[in-house]
C-alpha cells in the first residue's frame, strides 16, 4: 500500500470476491469482479436488491466486457448468487467496453414473460457507444493514426499497429440495446425502496453516472473516483480540441458535495472510505503534471509524445502508449486553453506547445 493509499479507509481489507461469487458490502449491494484482459485485469460490478413493478429481483451496475469467461461468470452468479429472482434492468455507468460490453447480452438474457430488463445510461453515453458499435474503424484505424500522428507520435511501427486496430471497442462490445432509459444528472432512482442519486462526471466518458445512496452513505463511483490509480482523462480524434482534464477536475471537485465518510464503490481497486481525501489528492497529482508540462514548454516547445516519460516514468507498450497519448494532449489542452501554453503546427503537421 503507498502512502497515498494508506491516507484511506478499506473497510474491508485485502477481502475480494472471488469470480462468480458476491459480497455484501451493504444491506442490498452486493460487489462481484470479472477479470479483463489488460494490465488493469479486474472491473467491480454491482448488484442492487431491487422491486420493479411489484417484482422482486435485482439491479445490475456495469456489465464486464463480452468474453466466453465473464458470461460464465455470469451464469454463475445468475445460480448462486441471485436467491432465484431475476434482473430487472441494467444500469451502465458510462460506455467504455468493461461497462457496456455485455449490456445487450444481459439485457436480452433477463427480458422475459413481456417484460423488458431495459438498459439505463446517460444519452450521450448511449448515442456514442451506438456509434462506436456501427463505426468501421472502432476507435482505431486510420483517423485515431492522424490523430496521434498530429501530436508527435510517428513512429512507423506504432502507426502501423494503431491503423491496423480497427476491432477495439466492438470486440468487446458486440452490440447495444436497441431502447434505453435516459439517465440525466440529478435524477432520482428508487432502487429496492432507497432513493439513489444521479451525479454527472465529464472528461473520462462523454456523460459519467455516479450513484449516490445517502441512506446507505454508499456511492457507486464508476471510473470518477478510483483508490490506488488516478482514472484515464484523454482527449481523442473526435474531439480534437477538448478540454477533458479541466471537466474531469471540475466534476470531482462537485463530488466534494458528498459526505467524506461515505463508502465509496469504485470500478477498479477496493471499496474505501475518504472521498474528499482521494479527490484531494487526484487534484493534487494532475496539478504536479501540469506543471512539470508547463516547465517543459518553458524550456523547448513540446508535443504530446515528448511528454509521455515526463507524465508517466516507465516504458509503456502500445495499448498503454495510446491511452497515454491521450492524457498526456489532454495536459497540455488544459493549459493552452487557459493561455497558458501557445499551440502552434510544425512543418511536420506536428502540434507544439510553448510557455505563452
Amino acid at each position: 500500500m503507498n502512502l497515498l493509499e494508506q491516507q484511506l479507509h478499506y473497510p474491508f481489507g485485502d477481502t475480494l470476491p472471488a469470480v462468480g461469487t458476491t459480497l455484501e458490502v451493504a444491506p442490498g449491494v452486493r460487489w462481484l469482479r470479472m477479470l479483463l484482459p489488460f494490465q488493469l485485469d479486474h472491473i467491480n460490478l454491482w448488484l442492487l436488491r431491487d422491486a420493479i413493478d411489484g417484482v422482486e429481483g435485482w439491479t445490475i451496475v456495469d456489465c464486464g466486457i463480452s468474453n466466453d469467461a465473464t458470461r460464465a461468470a455470469w451464469e454463475r452468479i445468475f445460480a448462486n448468487e441471485l436467491g432465484g429472482l431475476p434482473v430487472l434492468r441494467v444500469i451502465v455507468t458510462h460506455m467504455h467496453p468493461d461497462h457496456m460490453g455485455l449490456s445487450q447480452w444481459l439485457t436480452e438474457r433477463w427480458s422475459m414473460d413481456g417484460r423488458e430488463a431495459r438498459l439505463w445510461i446517460s444519452a450521450t453515453d448511449y448515442t456514442t457507444a451506438r456509434l462506436a458499435v456501427q463505426a468501421t474503424t472502432s476507435f482505431g484505424g486510420e483517423a485515431t493514426a492522424r490523430f496521434m500522428a498530429s501530436h508527435g507520435l510517428v513512429d512507423p511501427e506504432a502507426q502501423e499497429k494503431i491503423k491496423a486496430r480497427k476491432n477495439y471497442y466492438i470486440g468487446m462490445v458486440p452490440a447495444v440495446p436497441a431502447s434505453y432509459r435516459r439517465l440525466i444528472d440529478g435524477d432520482r432512482i428508487l432502487i429496492g425502496g432507497r432513493e439513489w442519486v444521479c451525479h454527472v462526471g465529464y472528461g473520462h466518458a462523454p456523460e459519467h453516472m455516479a450513484l449516490h445512496c445517502a441512506a446507505l452513505n454508499t456511492l457507486i463511483s464508476g471510473d470518477m473516483v478510483l483508490p490506488r490509480i488516478s482514472t484515464n482523462v484523454s482527449v481523442h480524434e473526435n474531439e480534437p480540441e477538448a478540454d477533458s482534464l479541466r471537466l474531469y477536475l471540475d466534476s470531482i471537485t462537485r463530488m466534494k458535495t458528498l459526505p467524506e465518510d461515505a463508502l465509496v464503490l469504485p470500478s477498479h481497486g477496493r471499496p474505501f472510505v475518504g472521498l474528499h481525501t482521494r479527490v484531494d489528492q487526484l487534484i493534487a497529482h494532475h496539478d504536479e503534471r501540469l506543471a512539470d508540462v508547463m516547465t517543459a514548454c518553458a524550456e523547448a516547445p513540446q508535443c504530446a509524445a515528448d511528454l509521455l516519460m515526463i507524465l508517466f516514468r516507465r516504458q509503456l507498450d502500445l495499448h498503454q502508449t495510446t491511452f497515454a497519448m491521450g492524457e498526456s494532449v489532454a495536459h497540455l489542452h488544459a493549459l493552452w486553453l487557459a493561455g497558458k501554453l501557445v499551440r502552434r503546427l510544425d512543418a511536420q503537421g506536428v502540434y507544439r506547445f510553448t510557455r505563452a
